[in-house]
């Protein structure tokens, strides 16, 4: 069996992953439970994420960064 990488998985998780490796992924799980638990745990870790409300940066620190940015390229 495969040894998947923790990237590909998030991959899975995310629907961002080819066919072929979907369906070997999706093989995989139904056949091993820990690697089943391991998706397990990266989708609720997605779902956490998906929940939190996430504030954009001020203008002023926008304002500076970019300023900042500006002096970095001279």
């Amino acid at each position: 069996m495969k040894n998947f990488k923790e990237e590909e998985l998030i991959m899975y998780v995310y629907k961002d992953c080819t066919p072929a490796l979907t369906k070997a992924i999706e093989k995989a799980i139904s056949e091993d439970a820990e690697l089943k638990k391991q998706v397990e745990t990266i989708q609720r870790s997605k779902d956490q994420l998906d929940k939190l409300k996430l504030k954009s940066p001020s203008k002023k620190s926008i304002k500076a960064i970019l300023e900042y940015a500006r002096k970095k390229e001279n």
